[in-house]
């Protein structure tokens, strides 16, 4: 073949792979309701520098929610509910991802933490593939860590924390068809014998989020406003009971 046609070749290649590699890490993007909580308000401050963060403004917080996104999700669209927990009194602090993919920040908690040191005890979780990475950093990190809580996720066989009595949330939905609740069931002994389960009737894997429909996913049978709800609640509660040693049940309107 011809040094010509050789570097022809090459360059197709290259820009093949690049479109392909562009397009499998591209973001779903976050919706218009997860932009509009982006913006602070009367109860919460959202800075976004290396990390977004929801500090409550009628509040000095304690506890701290580090949350990691869904793998190829705009971590934007978590937006809505990590404002509506920081408005209870929680720093809530969403960390973005190289190449939007948690594998490749595990470790980004720890650089949170240390951002934040008036923070006394900290609770870790996530979404999807989030999750997973989340329960990654509490395994390595227990010291650090009050707690976890797993939107529609699972830990990795690679991290066992049946022996563990770190506090622990599993979120998971009926119509999910990623982390389906065959899924969710079949990861149960690798968490505490303690965990707590919130099942959500006709929910999906998507609507953890604010960033539309997913490949891969069932159609919901509630709504995103109706899912989200129930996804904040038992986060909240869980939270609470982490910063005050309490048990309350808060539902919102």
């Amino acid at each position: 073949m011809k040094k010509g046609n050789i570097f022809l070749l090459t360059l197709v290649t290259i820009f093949v792979a690049g479109g392909l590699l562009f397009w499998y890490l591209k973001p779903m993007n976050a919706m218009p309701q997860a932009l509009e909580s982006m913006k602070s308000n009367h109860s919460v401050k959202v800075t976004y520098e290396n990390w977004i963060t929801f500090t409550p403004r009628d509040a000095t917080p304690t506890v701290g929610f580090i949350f990691y996104p869904g793998a190829k999700v705009d971590p934007r669209s978590y937006a809505p509910e990590m404002s509506e927990i920081a408005s209870h009194g929680f720093l809530t602090v969403i960390v973005p991802m190289p190449l939007n993919l948690a594998i490749f920040g595990v470790d980004k908690a720890g650089e949170v933490i240390k951002d934040y040191p008036y923070i006394k005890k900290w609770v870790i979780g996530g979404h999807s593939l989030g999750g997973v990475m989340a329960v990654s950093y509490a395994k390595s990190n227990k010291n650090k860590i009050n707690g976890i809580v797993l939107w529609a996720s699972y830990p990795d066989d690679s991290d066992d924390l049946s022996n563990s009595s770190i506090p622990t949330l599993v979120i998971y939905a009926t119509n999910d068809g990623l982390a389906t609740p065959q899924k969710i069931e079949d990861a149960k002994h690798l968490l505490p014998q303690n965990t707590e389960y919130v099942r959500i009737l006709g929910g999906d894997h998507a609507q953890f989020g604010w960033y539309g429909d997913q490949d891969g996913d069932n159609p919901a049978t509630i709504t995103r406003s109706d899912q989200q709800k129930i996804i904040v609640n038992a986060t909240l509660n869980f939270l609470i009971k982490r910063a005050y040693g309490i048990t309350t049940i808060i539902t919102l309107p």
